[in-house]
């Protein structure tokens, strides 16, 4: 039974393009990201001649540098297809294997991080529209957290939301990346809320949200056999995260990153994602007997790193005025949009150099996942089991 409470925000929807349909809704962008991935498959080959038979009564086409574009293969079916045309040169059909495999995985891993991206940035903005367009009335104050905040005013007021979550918790360098950027945000905004550091985590997995304490103890005990198995995952099933930038709405910011697609140093194996993860978390769960109630399954990988708890900072110089300052709100934005750019020059990846300390993040460093319950919302709860970090 859920918790009297507030609706749950609908508007949180996949920017990227995808419309789950499949059981697992995981499955859905990765299908995608297979179609387009071939569908914009660059092999380093250089043959003098590729043999094109009924090149007219296909969908395929090859062009310098051989990109092959489809719209209908899947990545399974590319060299089956290829073989039509290479039949009378079986060493070109050969080469072409061997040389376009490698850049096949690497096709895939960017169309997954290119989804997450083009999420985060539509996402930014929408929000950077709406805070900025003229009937902007405010920004969104959390109630509950806001009750939390002022016991004075709300003595014995506790979060009746009860959760289950896998969180993943990140290493120092993240949290020591993520102090800056509060302190950078505070000092444009002294009364933000910030998510105090021992709380900091990236939901992998939303089992459930907003029950009572008795409804998420019965799924405690269905999802504990399985426990071990899904905090301890990412010990052989590793995924990496680059590219830090903030993410904003009206009522909170957050560290968001991409799955990582080969990005720095050539030295790390991206093939495995952060929403190959997902999915299978999602598919470990449902054959441990839970339904899985997440309230989004969107792409987007990120750590909610502030709130707002009061409109202080925005409002009019007038004491007695609640009306929105238009250019308070502006410098707010130039502020984000400032340390964004600071993280892409000094945080991201650079094309034959290792990442920063702090640019990326190998989901499982330091502590395996957090099996976690209870009111978390805002970073409490308990710990049911904490998997093995490396």
């Amino acid at each position: 039974m859920s918790a009297n409470l507030p609706a749950v925000d609908s508007t949180y929807v996949d920017l990227s393009g995808i419309t789950a349909t499949s059981e697992n809704p995981y499955d859905a962008l990765l299908e995608a990201c297979e179609n387009d991935a071939v569908s914009t498959l660059q092999c380093d080959c250089q043959f003098m001649h590729v043999p094109m038979r009924n090149y007219r009564s296909t969908s395929i086409s090859l062009v310098a540098p051989y990109t092959i574009f489809s719209s209908s293969l899947v990545v399974q079916n590319v060299f089956t297809v290829l073989q039509g045309f290479c039949s009378d040169s079986p060493r070109v059909l050969e080469s072409l294997v061997v040389y376009c495999f490698p850049h096949e995985v690497d096709a895939l891993q960017a169309q997954v991080q290119l989804r997450y991206d083009t999420h985060r940035k539509i996402r930014n903005e929408q929000q950077r529209a709406k805070l900025l367009a003229p009937d902007f009335s405010g920004f969104v104050i959390d109630p509950i957290l806001f009750q939390e905040v002022t016991p004075r005013q709300f003595p014995g007021f506790t979060d009746p939301r009860h959760c289950l979550v896998f969180w993943a918790r990140p290493p120092k360098a993240i949290r020591d990346l993520i102090h800056n950027i509060q302190q950078r945000l505070l000092a444009e905004v002294p009364n933000l809320w910030l998510m105090p550091p021992d709380c900091l985590h990236m939901t992998t997995l939303e089992v459930t949200h907003s029950l009572t304490a008795p409804d998420i103890d019965a799924l405690v005990q269905t999802l504990k056999p399985k426990a071990k198995e899904i905090t301890d995952y990412p010990l052989h099933h590793r995924a990496r995260l680059v590219k830090p930038m903030i993410s904003y709405d009206s009522a909170a910011l957050a560290l968001s990153f991409v799955p990582a697609a080969g990005d720095g140093l050539p030295s790390y194996d991206d093939t495995y994602t952060y929403h190959h993860l997902r999915r299978d978390l999602y598919g470990v769960c449902k054959k441990g007997g839970v339904t899985v109630a997440s309230r989004y399954t969107v792409p987007s990988s990120h750590l909610t790193i502030a709130r707002f708890v009061t409109q202080e900072g925005f409002l009019k110089i007038d004491p007695e005025s609640l009306v929105t300052d238009p250019s308070k709100v502006k410098r707010w934005i130039e502020a984000i949009d400032a340390s964004n750019r600071w993280l892409e020059e000094y945080y991201w990846p650079k094309d034959g150099q290792a990442v920063p300390e702090g640019g990326e993040w190998i989901v499982g460093q330091e502590k395996g996942l957090d099996f976690r319950r209870g009111t978390l919302w805002y970073g409490g709860g308990e710990t049911v089991r904490l998997g093995m970090g490396f």
